[in-house]
Formats: C-alpha cells, structure tokens, sequence
C-alpha cells in the first residue's frame, strides 16, 4: 500500500481563499474589514518568522493587521495594558500573543486577560470550557487541532462514526483539543501517550492516528493500522549529517516513509498539519468578527 499524501500546504490555501471572499463580503456589509492584532514580545528568531508570516496570510485574507513587537526586557503590567486596549478596540476581532514570552512575564496570565470572543487561539479556559463541554459552535477552537480535523474530514467525510481514533500526545494545545474535536464528529477516541502501556498495540486499533507527542519518529510503521489515516503534528528538528556537519533537518512523530506502506493516508513533515495552522487562525478571526457583529460564522467544513 502506497499512502494518499495530505498536502496541508495545498488545503492551507484553499482555506484561505474561502476566508479571504467572505472577509470580503463582511467588508462590503460592514464598511470594515475582521481585524487581527499579533504582539510579538522579545526576539526570538522561529517566533519572528512566525508572526511575519501570519501577518502575511492576514493580508492576504483582506484583513486589518496589525502587529505589536515588545521588547524582551517588557514588563508584565505594559503587555496586560496593551492587551486591555486591543480588548476594547472596536476594530480588532482577534489577538494573539505569541509564545514563548520572556521569563519575567507570567504567559498564563497574560493569555487569561484576553478577551474570549478574541481569543483567536482558542486557549483561554473559556473556550477550553465550552470545546470540553460539546458548545464547539460558541467556542473559538485551537488552531492546530481544528486544521488537523479539516485534514482527516478532507479523507474521511464529516461523521467519523464506527471509526477508532487514537491521540497520542495529551497536552491542552493540541492532544486534548482534538480529542474532542473528534467526539464530536461521532468517533469513539483513546488518549494515549508516551507512558501508555503497549503503546504500539493501542496504534494499530486506530482507524485514525493523531501523533502529538513531541518525539523524532516515535510511532513506527508496524504501528499503523492497515488503511489507517494517520495524521502528525510533531515538528522535530534533528541532525541530517548526510546534508553536512552541523545541517539538521525536520521530522514528525511518525516514521513516515515505514508508515506510508501501511497507511491509507498520511500528513508529511513538514507540509502537512504545519500550514493549517495560520489557515485556521485566518478562519478563527473571521469567525470573531461575525460573531461580535451577529452574523453568522463561516462554516470551515464547505473546505474541501
């Protein structure tokens, strides 16, 4: 078996085409564009690349960006004053403070003071509350687990009934949230992790295998259900001597080129889960832009 390669990069840009026309269209009726605020605080060099590029996609989609670069040295209080006012600015939909911050600053904090309804997100305890209480449609959901959900539905449809999903990975940005992610769209869900016992026999009962554990090419082939999608949000950096002294390269969680003689499909590293990402960011924004204005909310499962 050869496995259907999900190009995340490919359906990253279909997201952000759909975005991008209803922006449009909320622009035309509202006489304002959904308007995103990104505060960057330090210098630390994957977070600059990051934010540049969702600024980018921001644009792109036709929406009001804005960005906030702080300096390392930053005190608490000034980045929760400037988080108060993008609160109550009427033309900011979404805010995202972009982790990690510096030492001094207490990020839990800082995240709780978001206003939920512009918790782009999706990590304030509001919204973690009404995903883990089955109200998706009131929450703003995290941006990786919802990519990673669009990505399985791409290959499997909407309803997900009679399907085992495994999660491997528990932590409450990505393994939790699409655990639930998943309940809801009717699959029956196992959360497991690097402590689980004969990890490897609860894989291969996965119909779907969510790989977020945080480990180089933990999940092997022969850990693969025959047929099974398997998606990996993993992005680990390690040495490629083949390239040259010092080169790294990226991997997933999976063992790709094992899995993909057993899988039905499978999202690469990187290309996959990766550039759903700010996709979704784009969608959450738009999202809290027709939320605060009483329209309805663009529905992320036309993507196909």
């Amino acid at each position: 078996m050869t496995a259907q390669i999900i190009d995340g990069k490919a359906f990253s840009d279909r997201v952000a085409s759909f975005v991008a026309d209803r922006a449009r269209a909320f622009t035309s009726v509202l006489g304002r564009p959904p308007g995103l605020a990104v505060v960057l605080a330090g210098n630390n060099p994957a977070s600059q690349v990051y934010v540049r590029n969702k600024g980018l996609r921001a644009k792109a989609c036709g929406f009001h960006s804005v960005q906030h670069d702080l300096p390392e040295t930053v005190r608490e209080e000034d980045l929760l004053a400037l988080v108060d006012r993008l609160n109550r600015d009427p033309a900011i939909d979404g805010i995202l403070v972009q982790l990690p911050l510096p030492a001094q600053v207490d990020a839990e904090r800082v995240l709780q003071a978001i206003d939920p309804a512009k918790d782009v997100d999706g990590f304030h305890p509001v919204n973690v509350g009404l995903l883990g209480a089955g109200a998706r449609d009131k929450a703003l959901v995290p941006c990786t687990p919802y990519g990673s959900l669009l990505l399985i539905a791409s290959v499997l449809g909407d309803d997900l009934s009679g399907l085992e999903a495994v999660v491997v990975g528990r932590s409450n940005i990505v393994g939790k949230p699409v655990a639930q992610l998943l309940l809801r769209h009717n699959a029956t869900v196992t959360i497991a992790h690097s402590r689980t016992r004969a990890l490897d026999a609860v894989c291969r009962r996965a119909d779907i295998l969510v790989a977020a554990v945080g480990r180089p090419e933990m999940i092997r082939g022969d850990w693969v259900k025959p047929g099974a999608v398997v998606i990996d949000v993993g992005i680990n950096r390690v040495p490629a001597p083949d390239k040259s002294a010092g080169k790294t390269r990226l991997v997933g969680d999976v063992a790709t080129a094992e899995a993909a003689d057993h899988a039905r499909a499978i999202t690469p590293v990187p290309g996959g889960v990766g550039p759903m990402t700010i996709a979704m960011l784009m969608a959450n924004t738009l999202t809290a832009a027709c939320r605060r204005e009483g329209r309805p909310a663009p529905d992320m499962t036309a993507v196909r």
